[in-house]
């Protein structure tokens, strides 16, 4: 279910001197913003659950997620060469999967070692805050790679979309619609950061056993279907 060789051109593909521009620029914004609060506002806790829920979980993963899922295959989809990678004799679902691992890797990578380094910045783990929304920022990797990487095998304007779900839906009706909050990859995240703090600093409207079962079954659907449209693509000449 793994191949290397498409894993080595997917690293490639996702870490190119453009999109590495972007990957770093979000976390290197999410520390310099943690510095400057610990300098002026000192070590606290609830300041720290605010910056790290504000920025680092509700848009920094889902951007970093937007460019590495859709990152790992939409860009061959659209300029033809995914053509070359379908006529190599590696199975499909294989290819989605080995994809789909890249993405989370660069996701958690560039979204949950920031996080965690924020969160000590900010109250030097008070509470494990950091700890806390490391395991969402971790957790959520996982089902925002899996949703883009099928984003980006459906449509050709796939970093659009995603950037309206991350921004839009996300940022801003999953943090204040509390009917838009059952349907939000933040709000399952933050229910296992709550978990991890046992205690009201962090809150998710999402109980934990059905925030894992969205998770689970949200992560295995979107990978499914990618896999499905993608074994259902032609290559020219093949009919």
């Amino acid at each position: 279910m793994y191949n290397p060789t498409v894993a080595r051109l997917t690293y490639r593909a996702l870490l190119g001197r453009r999109r590495a521009l972007i990957l770093f620029a979000l976390p290197a914004m999410l520390i310099v913003i943690a510095a400057a609060v610990r300098l002026f506002n000192g070590a606290d806790d609830q300041v720290a659950a605010d910056v790290l829920g504000g920025f680092a979980l509700a848009t920094m993963v889902p951007l970093i997620g937007v460019i590495a899922g859709t990152g790992a295959i939409g860009p061959e989809i659209d300029d033809g060469s995914i053509v070359y990678l379908l006529a190599k004799p590696v199975k499909r679902p294989t290819i989605v999967f080995t994809k789909l691992i890249v993405a989370i890797a660069v996701t958690m990578v560039f979204s949950a070692v920031p996080t965690f380094i924020a969160g000590f910045v900010l109250n030097g783990n008070g509470q494990q805050v950091a700890v806390a929304y490391t395991v969402a920022a971790l957790v959520a990797s996982i089902a925002y790679s899996a949703l883009f990487l099928l984003l980006g095998t459906v449509s050709r304007h796939a970093v659009v979309i995603g950037l309206v779900y991350a921004l839009v839906w996300e940022a801003l009706f999953g943090s204040l619609i509390s009917g838009a909050k059952t349907l939000s990859v933040q709000q399952w995240a933050l229910a296992l950061a709550e978990k991890v703090t046992g205690d009201s600093l962090i809150s998710s409207d999402v109980a934990l056993p059905t925030a894992v079962v969205l998770l689970i079954a949200v992560t295995v659907g979107a990978t499914w279907f990618a896999g499905r449209k993608l074994r259902t693509m032609t290559l020219a000449g093949e009919e």
